[in-house]
């Protein structure tokens, strides 16, 4: 049975560790008795260790820790220590259109997404945009529209199933029947998307997305990862802010665009 999806789900399903043994081999290889951050965050603390790589500054560190060292960096622009931390996200409830836009996103990005190919769509769900969703009668053509998209789909895949009974292989059949079924599937079809990226990438993919220009389904996601980021790096990611728009979706905004 499949049903209509509302709002996207994002999860943090992997950040960095860091290798304290092997940093403390190359600082004393360099001369350096000591040095320490206040950070627990491995991105936080390899985007100083990156920036401190630059100068060799590790021994004349600036009072002010870690978060006063990262706003140094996102007020001078030095964006590119900032793509040494990198984030895992699995994003679901989210529609093909969705991913269309977000493999948009293609320098400091990796992707691997549901294939259609070999997972059997008759279960699929369809992701319903707001503004369709709030007009009762645009809502039924949508209910209706789906509903055909997904019966088409299910019929396509039994007849070919059975019109390629002469091929052996059962998982080269399904294959074949599925990845021609999918072409009466629409961009509303949900999908699921594991997406790696580094944290320069993902401010420029907030600040393009959490914006009011953005498209409603990929603002929304947006904000959900800058969410988790503030929570998860906020030395790094706590210089959003919030604002509600007219229509009760939200943006967020910084001074420091475009690191």
């Amino acid at each position: 049975m499949t049903k209509i999806v509302r709002e996207p789900r994002v999860y943090l399903v992997g950040r960095q560790t860091i290798n304290d043994a092997e940093l403390e081999r190359f600082l004393a290889d360099h001369a350096v008795a000591s040095w320490n951050t206040d950070t627990d965050v491995a991105g936080q603390k390899l985007c100083e260790v990156a920036g401190r790589v630059c100068y060799m500054s590790f021994a004349r560190p600036r009072p002010g820790g870690n978060a006063t060292y990262l706003h140094h960096i996102l007020e001078v622009g030095h964006g590119s220590v900032l793509e040494h931390a990198v984030w895992n996200f699995i994003i679901a409830g989210v529609s093909r259109s969705f991913t269309h836009e977000l493999i948009r996103h293609r320098a400091g990005f990796g992707y691997s997404q549901l294939s259609q190919r070999y997972v059997d769509e008759s279960t699929a769900d369809f992701v319903e945009p707001d503004i369709i969703a709030d007009d009762p009668e645009c809502h039924a053509v949508f209910e209706a529209a789906m509903a055909d998209a997904h019966a088409a789909y299910t019929k396509l895949v039994e007849r070919l199933t059975a019109r390629l009974a002469d091929i052996e292989d059962k998982t080269m059949r399904r294959k074949m029947a599925r990845q021609a079924a999918r072409c009466v599937l629409p961009n509303a079809t949900e999908t699921k998307i594991f997406v790696t990226a580094n944290a320069r990438a993902l401010r420029h993919f907030i600040e393009l997305r959490c914006n009011e220009f953005a498209e409603p389904e990929i603002r929304k996601v947006a904000g959900l990862v800058c969410e988790i980021l503030q929570n998860d790096a906020p030395h790094v990611f706590g210089d959003y802010r919030f604002r509600t728009l007219p229509d009760g979706s939200r943006v967020a905004e910084t001074e420091f665009r475009k690191v």
